[in-house]
C-alpha cells in the first residue's frame, strides 16, 4: 500500500503523515515515510528530535547540491539515507526520485 498526504500548507500534512505511519508500524506494516516537503519536519512528528531531522534534511541537500550520489533503488535510499524512527517507522527525507523503479518505490 503506498499513501501520498497532500494539501494547503498548514493543513496538518505532517501530523497525519506522522500519525498514520506509526499507526501502520505499530500493526506490524512495514512503513518507509517520505518526507519531500521543502520545510521537512516528519522526524521531528515522528519523535526523532530536531537534531536527527537537521542530519537528514543535510543529506537531501548534499544530493540536490551534488556532494552525494542519488540512490540506485529504493533499498539503497533507505540504508543510505534512512533512519528507524520509533515504533518502527523507517524515515527518509527527500527531494525528488530519479528513475524510480516500475511500481513507484
Amino acid at each position: 500500500m503506498k499513501i501520498a498526504v497532500v494539501g494547503k500548507g498548514g493543513s496538518g500534512k505532517t501530523t497525519t503523515s506522522a500519525v498514520l505511519a506509526r499507526t501502520f508500524a505499530r500493526q506490524g506494516r512495514a512503513t518507509l515515510a517520505l518526507d519531500c516537503d521543502t520545510n521537512p519536519n516528519l522526524g521531528i512528528s515522528l519523535g526523532l528530535g530536531e537534531e536527527v531531522t537537521e542530519s537528514l534534511i543535510a543529506l537531501r541537500d548534499a544530493v540536490d547540491t551534488g556532494e552525494q550520489e542519488h540512490a540506485s533503488s529504493a533499498d539503497d535510499l533507505v540504508r543510505r539515507f534512512g533512519v528507524e524512527a520509533p515504533d518502527g517507522v523507517h524515515l527518509a527525507v527527500v527531494s525528488a526520485i530519479q528513475n524510480p523503479e516500475p511500481g513507484c518505490p
